[in-house]
């Protein structure tokens, strides 16, 4: 889910190309085949998978016993099958601050995508059908590792989507509208610089022009950014 990918990375506040230590990882989902795949992934990736759960209550054992650097978990487990999983990404994110925490979802659920969002940073949120090759799956997490945010690129295609002519976001242009959507799925400046092949400077000014645009206000973070972005096109 990086560039080019069928996903998309936020950038955090390290380089990309620095080392993480974050890498214990415990894998949470009731569809078995789901899961093996998911470790096979991982494993092929470099990561360490200290633990598997089928269940909410198997994974917050788990997450007690093992306290580990990040947690893949389907939102949707047993036993009502409904939102236990980010639920359960929550409790663990609170009883673990540090912990990365990437929620994958069979479908398009904005609203689930916010709530994680808004819980801080080394949070993502992705459709288990673009999780197609290890190393995209790899390049996600240990981005969220490095405190960035996750949000997939099919989620944001969706929201940016214009539906009315009195939409807000009639008055960007289309490449205008590109910038913000490269923004919602968590770009950096330094990223939407090397996507757009201008000046990391350039990127700034252009993404502060839309947010003027938008009467948007700049938050002082590029976690927070991503969350008012989300937050105005969820609001349309």
């Amino acid at each position: 889910m990086c560039d080019g990918g069928s996903a998309v990375v936020g950038s955090g506040h390290g380089s990309d190309d620095a080392a993480t230590p974050h890498r214990r990882v415990i894998v949470a989902d009731d569809d078995v085949l789901i899961r093996e795949g998911l470790v096979h992934l991982l494993t092929r990736s470099g990561f360490d998978v200290v633990g598997q759960a089928g269940d909410a209550s198997q994974l917050r054992d788990l997450a007690r016993e093992l306290a580990p650097d990040l947690v893949i978990v389907d939102n949707r487990m047993p036993p009502t099958r409904t939102a236990e999983g980010l639920e359960t990404a929550q409790e663990i994110r609170r009883q673990f601050p540090s912990a990365g925490i990437l929620v994958l979802s069979g479908s398009v659920e904005i609203d689930q995508a916010l709530e994680l969002l808004s819980g801080g940073n080394r949070v993502g949120y992705l459709l288990k059908s673009q999780i197609t090759e290890a190393g995209e799956l790899g390049d996600v997490l240990e981005q969220i590792s490095r405190g960035g945010c996750v949000i997939d690129r099919l989620l944001v295609r969706e929201l940016v989507t214009v539906h009315h002519s009195e939409d807000p976001l009639t008055q960007l242009s289309s490449d205008e509208r590109d910038l913000l959507a490269l923004v919602a799925q968590g770009r950096s400046d330094v990223r939407i610089a090397l996507i757009l092949g201008i000046t990391e400077e350039e990127a700034g000014q252009q993404v502060h022009r839309v947010f003027t645009k938008l009467r948007l206000p700049e938050p002082s973070s590029e976690h927070h950014r991503v969350l008012a972005v989300l937050a105005f096109l969820e609001a349309r």
